[in-house]
């Protein structure tokens, strides 16, 4: 499993930016795609992920309302738009997968959290300035 993820960057308060994680070596409708984050001197939080199956959604945290997910089956990509960008979304963003038969991934998802990835892609980083 390869994830590659892209388009981070330097933005203005209130302005947007569109992720994009690229899955490789998976069978895309198995998989559940996750976004997550890790601002310096915080621990890693879960920003959205969503299910390659039926493209169902869910956010934590300040996401709701202001970000959204969405994934490209045929590319076997997945996007998230961030809108209306703040100083404290500030962090190092990163996608993950986890196979979701058999995994913890329907037990989160029925919490509304994201949960059970175990494969992780290289960051990319998101710099707001005020």
């Amino acid at each position: 499993v390869q994830l590659q993820a892209s388009g981070g960057g330097l933005v203005q308060t209130g302005g947007s930016l569109r992720l994009s994680c690229l899955a490789s070596g998976i069978t895309f409708d198995d998989y559940a795609i996750g976004w997550f984050r890790q601002a310096p001197g915080k621990e890693r939080e879960a920003v959205s992920c969503i299910s390659g199956s039926d493209g169902s959604a869910y956010y934590e945290g300040s996401a709701k309302g202001r970000f959204s997910i969405s994934s490209d089956n045929a590319k076997n990509t997945v996007y998230l738009q961030m809108n209306s960008l703040e100083p404290e979304d500030t962090a190092v963003y990163y996608c993950a997968a986890v196979q979701m038969y058999g995994s913890s991934w329907w037990r989160s998802t029925a919490r509304g959290l994201c949960g059970g990835f175990d494969y992780w892609g290289q960051g990319t980083q998101v710099t707001v300035s005020s």
